[in-house]
């Protein structure tokens, strides 16, 4: 049974502390929202990082956890590899890269088209390493990072707008050698192989997903 307050007179109504309205917490604004589709996984990359460094091999030897070729075993490596590395010097150089060209790819298309253009450089690129490369643990994020700079470079081709050929003469500009030569067999310790199949899965999106032209 409910029961009713009496009324307070006015005077004891002053004394009494004023109600509160609970306030809504605000929406993070877009840019935020963007901000975050990147500082997560590079958040990921440096707490495992770290995690390696501080754990001893016998306990987290993270790196054994890449992609390695043509094992079965190593097809778990394919989700995983991007977010290890092979020591701060290899997470530091691709720390950059990932947070601006993933930011350009998100210009294109939003938060969902940056989570498909990963998902695909990821899968496909990862599994093209596994069919076709060298043996080893293939590790780390530049493989993604190729197939975003290779995704907006052939979207600037595929959809010849004002943006997107402006973004790609960017593209070309800031990163054009690292991505024709990185895809090139060099360094032994590099994974050219990842470059090469990342930069091929990030066209074949750009592709697939382009804007269809109105027939006429």
């Amino acid at each position: 049974m409910q029961t009713k307050n009496p009324k307070l007179p006015p005077a004891l109504r002053e004394l009494m502390p004023a109600q509160t309205q609970s306030k809504k917490p605000e929406a993070m604004s877009p840019f935020k929202q963007s901000a975050m589709y990147i500082i997560v996984p590079l958040a990921l990359m440096w707490g495992l990082e770290i995690i390696d460094l501080i754990l001893p091999d016998s306990v987290a030897n993270m790196d054994q956890w890449g992609v390695h070729p043509r094992e079965l075993v190593g097809l778990l490596g394919i989700p995983l590899a991007p977010f290890l590395h092979g020591g701060f010097a290899h997470l530091i150089a691709n720390t950059i890269p990932f947070a601006i060209l993933g930011f350009l790819v998100m210009l294109r298309g939003g938060p969902k088209n940056f989570v498909a253009v990963s998902i695909a450089t990821t899968l496909i690129g990862g599994l093209g390493v596994w069919l076709f490369a060298a043996g080893g643990s293939h590790i780390g994020a530049s493989g993604v990072i190729f197939g975003y700079g290779a995704y907006l470079v052939a979207r600037g081709v595929f959809e010849r707008s004002l943006g997107a050929i402006a973004i790609a003469g960017f593209v070309v500009v800031m990163y054009g050698t690292t991505l024709i030569f990185g895809v090139l067999p060099s360094d032994p310790r590099v994974s050219w192989e990842g470059h090469l199949f990342g930069a091929l899965a990030g066209i074949g999106w750009a592709y697939v997903s382009r804007p269809k032209r109105a027939k006429g």
